[in-house]
């Protein structure tokens, strides 16, 4: 029943939307399409991304114009998004990292907006998480030390709209982190 509402969908589509539809799919299916090669090449790239393209093609076994491609599709394809500088933490002077659990007053979407679009504004949250359990969001923050956390906290956390409830944890140290994903 389900296959025969999509071809009767399908026969519904102009050219010009049916062309769309096989542009989309054709992404989505390179997308699903990543080889061992892409693979290796995005390992590396996460954890080396001034790696030279001359570099990177021995360490995938190509040659340099079919590494190039290579990289250049997985950016067009939104695999990789962006090439960052990560600093050093305690070098920056911010090596205090506090976990901060937010309740809101309430979930309605323009209680949601409003806190999402404030704490994108604080500079010193380095990530924000829309959780599932007790807390509404948990988010990360870096600073100097304690007395520059409770700055933050009293100019920007305890002004943020819509909050029920806080509760900052301080890290004592980090065990383990990494920017780079996954990919076998």
């Amino acid at each position: 029943m389900q296959i025969l509402g999509m071809i009767d969908c399908l026969l519904a589509l102009s050219a010009v939307e049916i062309r769309a539809c096989y542009s989309f799919l054709r992404r989505i299916t390179r997308q699903l399409e990543l080889d061992s090669i892409d693979r290796r090449i995005l390992a590396v790239l996460q954890k080396t991304g001034r790696i030279s393209n001359a570099e990177l093609s021995e360490v995938a076994n190509l040659s340099a114009s079919a590494c190039h491609r290579r990289v250049q599709r997985l950016e067009k394809d939104g695999y990789i998004r962006d090439y960052v500088a990560l600093l050093d933490i305690r070098k920056m002077g911010l090596p205090t990292t506090v976990f901060v659990e937010i309740t809101l007053s309430g979930q309605a979407n323009e209680v949601l907006d409003a806190f999402e679009r404030a704490v994108a504004r604080i500079p010193d949250v380095l990530e924000c998480h829309l959780m599932a359990g007790t807390a509404d969001y948990l988010l990360k923050v870096v600073a100097r030390d304690t007395d520059d956390f409770a700055r933050i906290h009293r100019r920007y956390l305890a002004t943020l709209p819509g909050v029920a409830q806080m509760q900052s944890s301080f890290a004592l140290r980090t065990v383990r982190q990494t920017t780079a994903l996954p990919v076998s």
